[in-house]
């Protein structure tokens, strides 16, 4: 498995968007729920601006929209 980069909030938001994800809604404190009406995926997605994801937590919205790293990586 390749290595997971160091990536913020919004060099995710750009890949999230790539793989035809859409806003949809704030949810709790400082998090926004994103949508991908073709796989019917939700990402929770923590937003913290000036920070990058924790490896666990980038695998974890990984996971959640269905794809492997590798397809990540290459969006």
């Amino acid at each position: 498995m390749p290595r997971l980069p160091q990536i913020s909030y919004r060099q995710f938001i750009k890949k999230l968007t790539k793989a035809g994800f859409k806003f949809y809604r704030q949810a709790r404190g400082s998090h926004e729920i994103w949508f991908n009406p073709v796989s019917q995926r939700f990402v929770t997605v923590p937003k913290h601006s000036g920070k990058t994801f924790k490896k666990g937590t980038l695998k974890g919205m990984i996971d959640d929209m269905g794809i492997t790293v590798k397809e990540f990586l290459n969006l």
